[in-house]
C-alpha cells in the first residue's frame, strides 16, 4: 500500500476574515518540490476573492482522471506494442446535484486525441479497447463516485 502527501498552505495574513471577504488563495506543495497556486473556483467564490490564474480544485479532479487515464493508456499502448506519438485531452467536468441532492462533479468526460506512428498504427476498435482498459485501471477514476465517460477524438483519415 502506498501514501501519497500534499501540504496545503493558506495564510490570512492582514485581511479581514469574518466578513467572508478573505481571499481563497492557496498553495498545495507536493513532496517532489512541485508547489501549485491554488484558490477556489470563481463559479464558486466571485472574484476578487478567488483567483481565476489559480488551479481549483475541481479543476484539479478533472486533471488527475485524465492525466490518471492518459498514463495508463501509454503504458497499454507500449504494452501491445503501439508507438504513440502524442496524446491530447480537452476534459471536461459537470457540477451538479448528485443523488443525494449535493453539489458535487457528477461527470467528466476526456477527450483523448492520440497520434501513432511506426509500420502498423490501431485501428479505432484497438484505440477503444485501450481507452477501456485504461479507464479499467484507472485509480482516479476507481475511487471517484462521479460518471467517467471517454470519448476519443479519432484522427481524420
Amino acid at each position: 500500500m502506498a501514501e501519497y502527501t500534499a501540504r496545503i498552505l493558506w495564510q490570512r495574513h492582514a485581511q479581514p476574515f469574518l466578513d467572508q471577504r478573505y481571499s481563497r488563495r492557496h498553495e498545495w506543495h507536493f513532496d517532489g518540490g512541485a508547489v501549485v497556486p491554488a484558490s477556489s473556483s470563481p463559479h464558486s467564490v466571485p472574484l476578487p476573492c478567488s483567483d481565476a490564474t489559480a488551479v481549483d480544485p475541481e479543476e484539479a479532479l478533472v486533471a488527475a482522471v485524465s492525466s490518471c487515464h492518459m498514463l495508463w493508456f501509454l503504458s497499454l499502448a507500449a504494452q501491445a506494442g503501439w508507438c504513440v506519438d502524442d496524446y491530447r485531452d480537452d476534459a471536461a467536468g459537470t457540477m451538479a446535484r448528485n443523488a443525494a441532492g449535493r453539489m458535487a462533479v457528477t461527470q467528466v468526460r476526456l477527450r483523448p486525441a492520440v497520434r501513432f506512428s511506426g509500420e502498423r498504427v490501431p485501428d479505432a476498435a484497438e484505440i477503444e479497447r485501450l481507452h477501456h482498459a485504461a479507464h479499467d485501471q484507472c485509480y482516479i477514476a476507481n475511487s471517484i463516485t462521479a460518471e467517467v465517460r471517454c470519448e476519443p477524438v479519432h484522427p481524420q483519415a
